[in-house]
C-alpha cells in the first residue's frame, strides 16, 4: 500500500465521518422528539439525559475522527 493510497483513504474517511456527524446533528434537530420517544421505549431517559448523551457522543465521535483520521491525513500531507 502506497502513501498516496493511505492519504486517499484517510481523506475519504474524514469526509464520510464528518458527513455522518452532520447527518446525526441535523437528524436530532429535525426529528428530536421522535428520536427521543423511540429511544425512551427501550431505555428510561429524561429529555435532559437524552440530550446530554447525544451531545457527549457527538463530541467524542468528532474528537475520534479528528485524532484518527484528520491528523494523520494532515501529517502525511505535510511530510509528502
Amino acid at each position: 500500500m502506497t502513501v498516496e493510497t493511505i492519504m486517499a483513504v484517510l481523506g475519504w474517511c474524514t469526509l464520510i465521518n464528518f458527513a455522518l456527524l452532520i447527518w446525526w446533528f441535523f437528524f436530532l434537530v429535525v426529528a428530536h422528539e421522535w428520536t427521543r420517544q423511540l429511544h425512551s421505549k427501550w431505555f428510561k431517559l429524561s429529555p435532559e439525559r437524552f440530550d446530554s448523551i447525544h451531545y457527549s457522543l457527538m463530541g467524542l465521535f468528532k474528537m475520534g475522527v479528528i485524532i484518527f483520521n484528520l491528523v494523520p491525513y494532515l501529517a502525511l500531507r505535510i511530510v509528502i
